[in-house]
Order: C-alpha cells, then sequence, then structure tokens
C-alpha cells in the first residue's frame, strides 16, 4: 500500500495544526482561566511529553500491523480529542484532552517518514521527505493566524471545535481513498523488534547521538524558542493573538522555499553545511528576536526562520529514517520521541526562565544552544555514515 505523497501532506497538516494552535492562545488562556503564562505552557509540553511517550506504542505497532493502518486508527482517535478539547470547562480538563491529543496522533508523522524510508533511496529522501513537510509547512502557516482569529471573534473553543471536525473528515477521506488495502495485513516476512528495537538503537553510537541531537533540537527549538514568540510580540508590542499569529506564521515562507527545494540543497551543500549555516542562521534569528525594538524585527527574521530551521532539522530527520532499515517503524518513533521529549522539557524551562528573568534571556540562551547543536552534530553525527 503506497499513498499518493499529498495525501500524506494533508494528514500531516491537521497533525502540524494542533501542535502549533495554542501559540498566539497561551495570554487569552491564561487571562480566562486566572493563572500566569507558566501554568498554561504545560498545555504544549503536555501534549509534546504525550507525543513522545506515544513513540513507545506507535513505532513498534506500526512495524508489526502496518503502518498505514496505524497511522489511520492514529487520526481518528485525534480527532475525537480536539472536539473534546472545545468541551473542556478548566485548565485541567484541557491539560488531560491535551495530553491524550499528543498521544493519539504520535503514530502519523513517524510512521510516514517510516514509509518514505522503505520506499525511496536514501540519497533521495530528504527531498520526499521534504515533500510530506509540505503540509506540516502550511498548518505553520495556517494554524497560529486561523486559531488567534478564530479565538479572538469566537472564542478559542470554536477554534479546536474547527480543528476536530476537519480531522474527522480528514480521517474519512484517507479511510475511503486507501481502501480495502488500509485493513490488509502487512507482507510476510517483515521483522518486528518491538520495544527491544529501541534498544538496538542506543546500543549503536550513531543512534545515541541521533536521539542527543533530536532532544536538544526539541529543547532549545520546539520547547524553547517557537511556542513563546507570539507571547513576545503581544506582551513587548502590544499586538493582537490575530496579529501575533500572522507575524509567527510567516515562519511558512522560508519553510516553504525548503521544501520545494529540498533535493536541490541536499546535492549542493551536503548534509554536513546544511546543519552548520543552518544553525548560525538560527542563532542569528533568535538574538533579533531577543534584542529587536520592533515587531517588523522580529517578523523579517521569523521569515527565514523556517528555511534554516529546516536546514538543520531535515538532515536530522533523514538520518533516523536509516538508524535501523529493519525497523523504521520504531527507529523514527525513537526520534521523534526523543525530539519531544525535548521539547516538553523545554517548554516548561523556557516558560520559567521567561518568567523568573525575561523574554531577552530566554532567547539568547536558545540561540547559543542551537549553535552549540549544530557544531556538535556537524563534528560527531555527520561524519558518521547515513
Amino acid at each position: 500500500m503506497n499513498p499518493p505523497i499529498w495525501l500524506m501532506a494533508l494528514a500531516a497538516f491537521t497533525i502540524g495544526c494542533g501542535m502549533r494552535m495554542l501559540d498566539p492562545l497561551l495570554p487569552m488562556l491564561a487571562r480566562e482561566f486566572g493563572v500566569g503564562l507558566g501554568a498554561v505552557a504545560p498545555l504544549i509540553g503536555g501534549f509534546a511529553l504525550a507525543y513522545g511517550i506515544g513513540q513507545l506504542v506507535m513505532g513498534p505497532l506500526g512495524d508489526r500491523f502496518g503502518k498505514m493502518r496505524i497511522v489511520a486508527i492514529s487520526m481518528g482517535l485525534y480527532g475525537a480529542t480536539q472536539l473534546a478539547a472545545s468541551m473542556s470547562g478548566d485548565l485541567g480538563t484541557l491539560l488531560t484532552v491535551r495530553v491524550l491529543a499528543g498521544f493519539a496522533c504520535a503514530a502519523v508523522m513517524p510512521l510516514f517518514m517510516a514509509h518514505i524510508g522503505d520506499q525511496v533511496p536514501y540519497d533521495q529522501r530528504q527531498g520526499m521527505i521534504g515533500q510530506l513537510m509540505t503540509g506540516m509547512v502550511a498548518s505553520q502557516l495556517l494554524a497560529a493566524p486561523l486559531s488567534g482569529v478564530i479565538a479572538e471573534y469566537a472564542g478559542w473553543r470554536t477554534a479546536f471545535l474547527g480543528l476536530g471536525l476537519m480531522t474527522a473528515g480528514m480521517t474519512l477521506f484517507f479511510a475511503v481513498r486507501l481502501g480495502p488495502t488500509l485493513w490488509q495485513s502487512p507482507a510476510a516476512g517483515g521483522r518486528t523488534m518491538g520495544l527491544s528495537g529501541f534498544l538496538r538503537i542506543l546500543e549503536r553510537r550513531p543512534g545515541r547521538r541521533l536521539l542527543m541531537a533530536a532532544a536538544a533540537d526539541g529543547f532549545f527549538l520546539f520547547g524553547g524558542a517557537f511556542p513563546f514568540l507570539a507571547s513576545l510580540l503581544i506582551e513587548r508590542f502590544g499586538l493582537s493573538a490575530a496579529t501575533a499569529g500572522l507575524v509567527v506564521a510567516s515562519f511558512g515562507i522560508g519553510s516553504f522555499v525548503y521544501t520545494q527545494n529540498a533535493a536541490r540543497l541536499a546535492r549542493r551543500l551536503g548534509e554536513r553545511r546544511q546543519v552548520l549555516w543552518g544553525g548560525i542562521g538560527l542563532t542569528l534569528a533568535m538574538t533579533i528576536f531577543a534584542l529587536a525594538n520592533a515587531w517588523w524585527m522580529v517578523a523579517l527574521a521569523q521569515c527565514a526562520v523556517g528555511l534554516l530551521f529546516f536546514m538543520l532539522h531535515g538532515v536530522l530527520q533523514a538520518r533516523a529514517t536509516e538508524a535501523l532499515p529493519e525497523a523504521r517503524g520504531t527507529a523514527v518513533a525513537a526520534f521523534a520521541m526523543a525530539l519531544f521529549f525535548g521539547q516538553s522539557l523545554g517548554s516548561v524551562v523556557f516558560g520559567s526562565l521567561i518568567v523568573a528573568t525575561s523574554y531577552t534571556t530566554a532567547f539568547l540562551v536558545s540561540g547559543a544552544g542551537v549553535l552549540g547543536l549544530a557544531i556538535w552534530a556537524r563534528a560527531r553525527l555527520l561524519n558518521q555514515p547515513g
């Protein structure tokens, strides 16, 4: 069973919306529930932590029962959690539902990437994963501004309701498009390693280094910088949630440049230069975020962040598909688990750092961490064969 790349990208879009829709809503949720920004930050970190834990289950399940079958079930459960979030009556309930949502959708992106790893040679894989990421990038471009506008005029519950209905429709379309093949058992002869596959990755030095890089990526960027940019724009420059969401969404401009040129970048720059220049560029962008005295400076830097981020992250993703070729679902799940464990920790640490010090300190620390990651990965990870 080989679903077209555009269909996988559409499914990725719904998952990305759930990941990023809360970015401009954190101040609004803090006011509604009468708490500080640090108290609502776990709505992002809890999702990420559950997503990471879900990899322990979803990767091996995909290898055992068929990657696309597990993806379809995962998407259906994820849609149900979005509808439940729209009916949450208090912060504790909303946090619980967000945790369930993170666990429910844990299979989708890792198993899509593992499927690509099964079908596409390594030298073409980064380009194909780039096409898959078009859906995720579109969600980065649209999720924050749409959720900000919807929440501002119709309430944050309506944002969750809309995502739930969209995901339910996408799940139905996905199942119908794949037809009876969705329920056919995977071909005999494939190896199923179960949880021992995670141990196999940890036994290998390149595997350990890859997971360390993924965790640092999640800590400094997914948890440390990205979730708090909208809050910085709202609190430092007085922008509305909708306007802040639009600025954050300019990430998608550079991201689309990457997705359309991923194969070309891989050929021209190679993995080591992509990682190094991506890391240097991201550090400069974080410095601008930290020191900017006008919102348009942040917006200009954010336009480039998407390209720079995927130059770094895209290489790590491609490496993940080759970390354990005999059980790729498990390997990519391990990568995602490390990434989102880092994000869950980063959102709490950087949320607390912002409260204790300032946005300036938090973004400078993030930038320094990303630069260190890029230099280390180039020297220690990418000198290993794929």
